[in-house]
């Protein structure tokens, strides 16, 4: 199974990064290529919440959603190609570093490089919402899965 990590250390607290990351309505917010998230599991399975990726309205992306405030994660794993990505948060003296290890089925293996640019799009994304309340807009491809 291909997995990769990626990091980056943002000057928003860990409170102002976890109140965007843990709440998954907000995932379209900050996560690259979707266009929107809605409650529950649009094709009527278990996922938390689903995803709807930019420039493709009908094709629903279910998932689970783990939150694990005491542990500083959030766990997210897509119900339709079984994606998965391990957010964390780890204080600083004048920040937090955002982490996310990604954990790639080899179904999937193919979409590695996809899957590097639109989390590294991601994670910048979402360091600037913390920071500042508003996200860059993104240029990476679409976030399928």
């Amino acid at each position: 199974m291909p997995e990769f990590d990626d990091s980056l250390v943002s000057a928003a607290t860990p409170l102002d990064v976890w109140r965007i990351l843990y709440d998954p309505l907000r995932f379209a917010e900050w996560w690259s290529g979707f266009d929107r998230a809605t409650s529950g599991d649009a094709r009527g399975g278990d996922g938390d919440v689903t995803l709807w990726p930019e420039g493709y309205p009908d094709f629903a992306l279910p998932q689970k959603v783990d939150s694990r405030a005491d542990e500083h994660r959030v766990v997210v794993s897509c119900t339709v190609s079984d994606l998965c990505f391990d957010w964390q948060l780890e204080p600083l003296a004048g920040g937090t570093r955002i982490s996310v290890h990604v954990g790639i089925p080899a179904s999937e293996a193919a979409r590695e490089a996809t899957q590097r640019e639109v989390v590294s799009t991601s994670l910048r994304r979402l360091a600037r919402l913390a920071e500042t309340g508003v996200a860059p807009p993104t240029d990476a491809p679409p976030a399928r899965g």
